[in-house]
């Protein structure tokens, strides 16, 4: 059950100023339900919360226990959309060192050459004893074109190719658009697994799709658990709508206000991927005519002692978004010590997440103080159901603000710039 607080932030508002935006995300949270505010050719992620799709759900999870049966190595290639959902939920529920099977690797997220020759180095490695790893690979592209994805596909379909020959046929598997693309070319030409990413699902919501769902069920997580629980806020929003409201509210009165940044931050290490996901969902959908909330990620505590200053004491342009966990994840607690030269024993007993706890309830009152408007979103505890509800809130939120800005969700055209000035510089007719 996701809980808001928006106290603190109150504060920072003029009379009128909130309701005005409540208003305001009534209508655009009408806008888009019903299908008459911009895009409604991209609310497939809104559509598949309507219809769940058990028969697709059954189809990952099957394939994945059969995959993470044999395999030692999972390469999730993709960028964007493609790769930072899967990444968000995986470092959420997994574990913080390697060790379990088999291992998620990252690859066609950027253009390091060192990156890619590092990689096949590190695949081509016998295990301890003495027998070559186990790879599978799944490239996730709508158009598969994109420059990133499309150059690590190359090479790591032709070290697929040389390593296992026709068994590579069955070691590749493809998330695509449904027809058409240069990736359902190489699909048809190869014979490989194809999962479809519906056409009216962008990449930024494709986390509850194939896009997804695949690689987090190889990762060794419940799929389904993740799915309903996005089906579950779904449902919530639909019936008591007003709290969700409040947050995107709040978040647009205050840009409004003059304010023009948000930090995304949490105490937990293991949702800083969910912020990186949240940066592309809101940057690529607020972005417009020189308008929206820079998304930036924090990771508490640690990066308190680097930007925690800039928070503090810096230009008072800036929100802050924390992502709180109620419940533990650990039971671990503080020793004592009886000669207590560090000076912690007025902490022995206590659990390292009260400690935790307490430093965000201290962060979070100084930053107030210190002039920064605070809302913090509460979940019970780390799960699949929890970060399910969590990504759903976020997508529809998200919707609802940039609707208030008058702008379309679902398009990226500045993102198509750079491609352009990168193709003409190399030559690309």
């Amino acid at each position: 059950m996701i809980k808001l607080d928006t106290t603190s932030a109150r504060s920072f508002l003029k009379d009128g100023h909130l309701e005005e935006a409540r208003k305001a995300s009534e209508q655009s949270l009408h806008a888009l339900l019903t299908k008459t505010g911009a895009g409604p050719e991209w609310l497939g992620w809104l559509d598949i919360m309507k219809n769940p799709n058990d028969a697709l759900l059954s189809e990952v999870s099957d394939l994945a226990a059969a995959i993470r049966k044999d395999a030692d190595v999972f390469i999730i290639c993709g960028i964007g959309g493609s790769y930072l959902g899967a990444k968000a939920v995986i470092d959420a529920l997994g574990s913080f060192f390697p060790g379990k099977l088999p291992e998620i690797i990252y690859a066609g997220h950027q253009m390091s050459a060192r990156y890619l020759n590092e990689l096949v180095a590190y695949l081509g490695e016998k295990k301890p004893d003495g027998s070559a790893k186990s790879v599978y690979l799944n490239v996730i592209s709508k158009s598969g074109t994109t420059t990133e994805t499309a150059m690590a596909f190359r090479i790591l379909r032709d070290w697929m190719q040389s390593s296992y020959g026709a068994d590579s046929k069955k070691r590749i598997i493809c998330t695509t658009s449904e027809s058409g693309g240069a990736l359902n070319k190489i699909i048809e030409a190869n014979g490989y697994k194809k999962f479809v990413l519906p056409d009216n699902i962008g990449g930024r919501f494709s986390v509850l799709s194939p896009v997804g769902l695949l690689p987090i069920a190889v990762a060794g997580f419940d799929v389904q658990s993740l799915y309903y629980g996005a089906v579950a806020e779904y449902e919530r929003i639909l019936k008591t709508p007003n709290d969700r409201l409040e947050y995107t509210g709040m978040r647009y009165a205050l840009y409004k206000s003059g304010f023009k940044v948000d930090v995304i931050a949490s105490f937990e290490p293991e949702l800083k991927s969910f912020g990186g996901w949240m940066q592309q969902l809101m940057g690529e959908s607020e972005g417009k005519n020189h308008k929206g909330l820079y998304p930036a990620v924090h990771a508490y505590s640690t990066d308190l002692h680097s930007l925690g200053q800039m928070v503090q004491d810096g230009e008072r342009n800036l929100i802050e978004t924390f992502l709180v966990v109620e419940k533990p994840t650990s039971d671990a607690k503080l020793p004592s010590d009886p000669d207590n030269y560090d000076g912690l024993n007025y902490l022995a007993g206590k659990s390292i997440h009260e400690i935790n706890t307490k430093a965000y309830l201290g962060t979070r009152s100084a930053h107030h103080d210190g002039g920064v408007p605070v809302m913090s979103i509460h979940i019970d505890s780390i799960s699949e159901e929890s970060i399910g509800a969590l990504i759903f809130f976020f997508e529809i939120a998200n919707r609802v603000y940039v609707y208030n800005l008058g702008e379309n969700p679902f398009d990226q055209p500045g993102v198509e710039d750079y491609k352009k000035a990168m193709f003409r510089l190399l030559g690309k007719e």
